[in-house]
């Protein structure tokens, strides 16, 4: 911006000011912004806030949470706040500036920061913004800027040229690079930034926000904040449609998918057999996906839901309306092509798409201060309605999680929260006898079900499990607490290299936590301390097992790290 602009632009807005501007409280609360978005759903728990909220599908609107700002959980909707004359008037809010910043040592670790990378040493995030509304349009414009400071950390090495072969048989066909360049890595991104159309409980617009799906804390199978967001079209409740039979809430969006540009793994080293990679298609990818919850009008706090989506590469994709968007169950069918056997499959498979679905269910007790939810998915769909009751877990993936707040001191409004998670990717027994695709990998759309080099759904990866208990003590929006965690690093490439029982990749984490306000901030920070056994699966035999291998089975030296990664951030609300 120039200096001559700057006088310009103050007296725009004071312009605007005097001229009887209102603020307005509409905009939506972007996935993942600490503190706030897990208070609410807290504050659900304690019988606080409209049961009705699913938290399946994310970000959350201000007219869900009827608060007046949603940035400041303590105020209430007012009559004021809901502007009778909205109609003759612009409205205008500046949106909290927020700043996290990491440090990593030993190799990436962690997934929900968005537009941050796997990235070891120092990386920072910063955003602001601001939202206008006039009438029935809004536009929030909210770009975020990340700086990481990308320092090289040894990848996986396989040693011998099979185990090279199968590790890029998994990575040549996902975008999902271990290093993202060769240094600091500089990018500003469109952010949590939309323009909308908005009319009752309905909206409708371009964004370029995180989304969520799915009742999930840590993990969700088809839209998470790990990815960066994508730019989509969308058409979404702002919050839950009641009717006669309960209530509803959903979207539905057609979108572009980005690469990284970032090989697998660098180029150029000994050993580590570069013949293997192909690079990926030069193209961009179509995605759409729909998502339903409804919570029956019976079943007090339960909501039940599915979600599905399908991603293409630009130039397979077909010219009908089922190629383009993902309706209900649309299109889920089988064909068996007896004179044509490379006509045979599932539609999704004859239309060269990777597709996913999952169905989920959260159960809200306010009086027992407790929730329970499950999400269970799958990216191979059953052949037919035998099939999938025969063999339900194939190619499933599922999430199950549970918490629980205890009154710690009822006076002052204080808890113990206590609660655990648990999430797989794995691939089932099933692969024994039927082959298919590790969750977000595909062999026709090679980049895979990711956004400019990370995933869009489970942060954890592909062929992978999580395990998750936390405990911590909560006021309000400040909470201390810790949290263990077991993470398994992609069993499905694991079990396709090896034979050895003894060198899966596993990470046991410790971490200590802490979120806090203070007048206009919000502060939070996390040091989290990982034992991570078999590093890259790697281990060194005894050097008399080949002679005496019942003997000296168990007497390998471990290849082990123990990486550090510490999170810091303010929000500062105005």
């Amino acid at each position: 911006m120039t200096k001559q602009a700057i006088p310009h632009l103050t007296s725009l807005i004071y312009f605007l000011i005097v001229a009887g501007i209102h603020i307005v409280f509409a905009q939506s609360l972007p996935v993942g912004t600490p503190g706030l978005e897990d208070r609410y759903r807290r504050d659900q728990l304690l019988g606080k806030l409209d049961s009705s909220i699913s938290f399946s599908v994310r970000p959350l609107n201000t007219k869900a949470l009827l608060k007046s700002n949603s940035y400041d959980g303590d105020r209430i909707f007012s009559v004021n706040d809901r502007h009778p004359n909205r109609d003759n008037g612009l409205y205008l809010e500046l949106l909290p500036i927020n700043w996290q910043h990491q440090i990593t040592s030993g190799f990436p670790y962690g997934w929900n920061d968005g537009s941050m990378i796997p990235n070891v040493g120092y990386q920072t995030q910063f955003s602001a913004g601001v939202y206008a509304e006039y009438k029935f349009f809004s536009i929030q414009l909210r770009p975020e800027f990340v700086y990481a400071q990308n320092q090289y950390y040894v990848g996986f090495d396989g040693k011998t040229k099979p185990s090279w072969d199968v590790w890029y048989a998994y990575y040549n066909n996902i975008d999902m690079p271990e290093h993202f360049g060769d240094g600091p890595y500089t990018k500003l991104f469109p952010g949590q930034s939309s323009i909308r159309f908005n009319y009752g409980a309905l909206s409708a617009g371009l964004s370029t926000e995180n989304i969520w799906w799915g009742p999930g804390i840590r993990n969700s199978l088809l839209m998470s904040n790990t990815a960066p967001g994508f730019l989509h079209a969308t058409l979404n409740t702002t919050h839950p449609i009641h009717t006669n039979i309960g209530s509803f809430e959903g979207q539905f969006i057609v979108g572009k998918l980005k690469g990284s540009g970032f090989t697998p793994t660098k180029q150029g080293i000994a050993n580590h057999y570069d013949e293997y990679y192909i690079p990926k298609p030069d193209t961009w990818r179509y995605i759409s996906g729909l998502t339903m919850v409804w919570q029956p009008k019976w079943l007090h706090g339960l909501s039940m839901g599915f979600a599905q989506s399908f991603v293409v590469n630009r130039s397979d994709q077909g010219s009908g309306i089922a190629d383009y968007l993902s309706l209900p169950f649309i299109g889920y069918t089988s064909h068996y092509n007896k004179e044509n056997p490379e006509k045979t499959g599932t539609d999704e498979q004859l239309r060269k798409r990777d597709a996913y679905i999952s169905f989920f269910g959260r159960w809200v007790m306010p009086k027992g201060n407790a929730e329970i939810y499950v999400e269970y998915g799958r990216n191979d769909l059953p052949w037919d309605n035998r099939d999938f009751m025969v063999e339900i877990e194939n190619s499933r993936a599922y999430t199950v999680g549970f918490r629980k707040l205890v009154p710690f001191n009822r006076a002052r409004e204080e808890y113990v929260q206590i609660g655990l998670e648990a999430t797989q990717t794995e691939k089932s027994r099933t692969l024994q006898v039927r082959d298919g695709n590790s969750w977000y990998i595909h062999p026709v759309v090679r980049h895979g079900y990711t956004h400019r080099g990370q995933l869009l759904g489970a942060g954890i990866g592909p062929g992978s499990n999580v395990q998750t208990v936390y405990v911590s003590w909560l006021r309000g929006l400040k909470q201390i607490g810790i949290q263990v965690e077991r993470l398994v690093h992609l069993n499905d490439f694991y079990y396709s290299a090896s034979q050895d029982i003894r060198g899966n990749w596993v990470d046991l984490g410790f971490s200590a936590l802490t979120e806090w306000d203070y007048k206009h901030f919000v502060f939070n920070a996390k040091v989290h301390y990982a034992h991570s056994y078999n590093y890259q699966y790697e281990l060194i035999p005894h050097p008399d097992q080949a002679q005496d291998p019942d003997k000296y089975w168990w007497s390998f030296t471990p290849v082990d790290k123990n990486p550090f990664q510490l999170s810091i951030g303010a929000m500062y609300r105005f």
